[in-house]
């Protein structure tokens, strides 16, 4: 299986001074968040009291599409800009929390919610620890 650190490894130019482990950490961890974010909101939509997870699930999709976007452009390097990596990486962070924390407060009834609640937290320490890297 191809990791995001193997890609990166075949890039034919300098990435300059990005931290490839950090970046590559990033670029898996949004991924993953994005696919647990998506599991989660269809989790929420099959629960019996759906009306009382509409902030949840519109919180997950939010921060999915976020964190999608943001693998992505992290993933490209030909005519890289840092100010738009930078304010990305912001944004992805701040949606992480929000979808973090939303998903907290369903965790103790609903394991898709706990669940969703970690990988966010895990995708917003790794945008904050990329964020800091590119200095």
């Amino acid at each position: 299986m191809t990791t995001a650190k193997d890609i990166l490894a075949t890039y034919p130019a300098d990435l300059g001074n990005i931290d490839q482990d950090k970046l590559a950490r990033c670029v898996e961890a949004c991924t993953m968040c994005a696919q647990v974010c998506t599991a989660c909101a269809d989790a929420c939509l099959s629960e019996g009291m759906v009306g009382d997870l509409i902030k949840c699930i519109r919180t997950d999709m939010d921060c999915a599409d976020i964190c999608n976007v943001t693998a992505s452009v992290l993933s490209r390097h030909t005519g890289y800009d840092a100010n738009v990596t930078a304010a990305l990486l912001k944004a992805c962070a701040v949606a992480c929390k929000a979808c973090g924390d939303e998903c907290a407060s369903h965790a103790d009834m609903h394991d898709h919610c706990r669940l969703c609640a970690e990988a966010c937290r895990a995708c917003e320490a790794a945008c904050d620890e990329l964020l800091a890297a590119l200095g």
